[in-house]
């Protein structure tokens, strides 16, 4: 691994992610989450409104602009998934803001038009043929906005007709990272095809998968008639079963975890898929993220939680490494970094979570119970 010398200030946690245990219907669900986090959701807008201005000079997309757009978005969600949408509106109601911001948050990359260079994540996965215990990990550094990084929080919910899940979000975002009590597990990473148009948006897509009661039926949400666009959703399954579902507006592919392994960053791997990425030239430091992190996963034999962790913190062609720091010289469309670590321990249902770069904060563990 290598060593480097951090110059750029990092935040640091000294506490965990906050959490919050909701229940109920999917409006109850969202509207209890909008109230134990009035101050994060609040936030996320202001930090959407205050991007959307800094790059108006290549997007000219204003803040209204944006509301009418996501407005298009809408009655897809409605019809595909009134329950979600129900979500949506609780945490409107919960945190008492407009639903139309809410909206947008959840839109942001459609109604961009994926303008905002979000190139920086990184997912893998290790089943019980590759670790020292048998459990089946994951791993993922979750790279957005440095703004956003203070409203990263935990949730445990159990839904009154879909199974239990714990997942990482912020702000407004609907839960998408995270696992469910059926051995379901789903990281998500931003990729880029040519063929995007209105439908339901990519976020709501991913939700749908922790509702998800089989690995069919989670790969079967991926693909739901007109979605906007897709991503590529890094899906395991307890039995040690591994796929990245490749997602564009009307093309798929499937790739399998080879050997007890799979990583994926944020381009496309599959052919057909390529073959309909935009911008593939500009797309360099996620091809050498997926290198390093293969090759990093593939010389251990029987990997840890811990030799999972020291990969999340490596900062080979740092700052666009797979620890993802933020830099002052870079544009407003690349303002990203690391605003948080997961590794999930998907045999024992435990997610383990640093905030912020993993390399200057601590991991703490949630359990879901169920």
């Amino acid at each position: 691994m290598e060593n480097l010398k951090i110059t750029s200030p990092i935040p640091r946690h000294n506490s965990p992610p906050p959490l919050v245990r909701v229940s109920g219907t999917h409006r109850e669900i969202g509207r209890q989450i909008g109230q134990a986090f009035i101050g994060p959701v609040k936030h996320s807008i202001l930090n959407a409104r205050k991007l959307l201005e800094m790059t108006y000079s290549d997007l000219e997309l204003t803040w209204e602009g944006a509301l009418i757009q996501a407005r298009k978005y809408m009655p897809f969600v409605q019809e595909r998934y009134p329950q979600y949408y129900e979500e949506m509106l609780g945490i409107a109601e919960g945190a008492d803001v407009p639903f139309d911001d809410v909206a947008v948050v959840n839109a942001m990359e459609a109604v961009t038009m994926d303008a905002l260079h979000l190139t920086k994540c990184t997912s893998f996965a290790v089943n019980d043929d590759r670790t020292a215990d048998g459990h089946v990990l994951l791993g993922h550094n979750e790279d957005w906005l440095p703004d956003d990084e203070a409203d990263v929080y935990v949730v445990h919910a159990t839904p009154e007709d879909e199974p239990p899940f714990l997942s990482m979000t912020y702000g407004a975002l609907l839960c998408n990272v995270g696992f469910n009590a059926l051995g379901i597990a789903q990281l998500t990473d931003s990729v880029y095809p040519g063929d995007s148009r209105i439908g339901t948006p990519r976020v709501v897509v991913s939700r749908a998968v922790l509702g998800a009661r089989n690995l069919a039926e989670a790969i079967r949400a991926t693909l739901v008639v007109q979605r906007a666009a897709g991503y590529n959703h890094l899906l395991a399954h307890e039995s040690g079963e591994l796929y990245s579902v490749e997602v564009s507006a009307r093309r798929f592919g499937i790739l399998y975890g080879e050997d007890g392994v799979l990583v994926h960053t944020n381009h496309y791997l599959d052919p057909k898929m390529q073959a309909i990425e935009e911008r593939s030239d500009e797309l360099i430091s996620t091809r050498l993220r997926f290198y390093r992190a293969t090759r990093l996963l593939k010389r251990t034999q029987a990997h840890t939680i811990k030799s999972l962790q020291a990969i999340l913190r490596d900062h080979l062609n740092y700052p666009n490494s797979i620890c993802n720091h933020y830099t002052e010289d870079i544009s407003p469309l690349d303002m990203e970094k690391t605003v948080n670590s997961i590794i999930i321990d998907l045999t024992a249902r435990a997610m383990h979570i640093a905030w912020g770069n993993p390399c200057e904060n601590h991991y703490f563990t949630y359990h879901l119970e169920a």
